[in-house]
């Protein structure tokens, strides 16, 4: 899965960014269920740019939100 830009998350719904958000979060459960396991991470900065990318798409939420009020 491609990481997300900020204004390609932008461009997206509420809706859309809470399904991105969810596989997002699956994708790195999955990574650190491999790490604690004691596998070899396939790519290592992999967990890094999930963890961004959850927080670009949570942090866009919250700006919409504020908009809407």
């Amino acid at each position: 899965m491609a990481i997300l830009r900020a204004n390609e998350i932008r461009e997206m719904s509420i809706e859309e960014m809470r399904e991105k958000l969810v596989e997002l979060k699956k994708e790195l459960l999955k990574e650190n269920v491999h790490k604690a396991v004691g596998g070899a991470p396939s790519n290592p900065g992999r967990v890094k740019e999930l963890k961004r990318t959850i927080a670009r798409i949570l942090t866009i939420m919250n700006e919409k939100k504020k908009q809407m009020l």
